[in-house]
């Protein structure tokens, strides 16, 4: 089984130098050509590290609603985030959304008639097993 490393953007290979090579222009002879790794990436990461915060700033930095206004609070942000998703919909066209109509009738025709049947068919049978004509 294959070892697959995922490499992302900025990032230099992490396999070991022995197996880092550059193919030469003459496609006949391979020379392996160790690849220095950068030291970028690594400042990077640790530039990018995340702040520790303190419980005094957890604090003083979200302040809780009165119990009161809680329940309006929660209802706009429920509002808010329900207007962000509505925004992400992809809407069908009005060619799409008449098909579907479409399929929607004919689906529930076919239902109609099908149940139709069914109640026929059993309202017969009942009749007959129960002696009433």
């Amino acid at each position: 089984m294959a070892n697959i490393t995922r490499i992302k953007a900025g990032e230099a290979p992490s396999r070991p130098a022995d197996q880092q090579t550059k193919k030469p222009k003459n496609k006949n002879k391979v020379v392996p050509v160790p690849i220095k790794p950068s030291k970028a990436p690594e400042a990077a990461v640790e530039a990018k590290a995340p702040k520790v915060a303190t419980k005094k700033e957890n604090n003083s930095g979200s302040k809780k609603p009165f119990i009161l206004i809680r329940p309006f609070v929660a209802f706009f942000r429920y509002l808010r985030d329900a207007w962000k998703e509505i925004r992400q919909v992809r809407w069908p066209n009005r060619k799409a959304t008449w098909k579907m109509v479409l399929a929607v009738f004919v689906y529930t025709a076919a239902f109609v008639v099908m149940i139709t049947l069914l109640d026929l068919f059993f309202t017969w049978l009942f009749g007959l097993i129960l002696g009433n004509k």
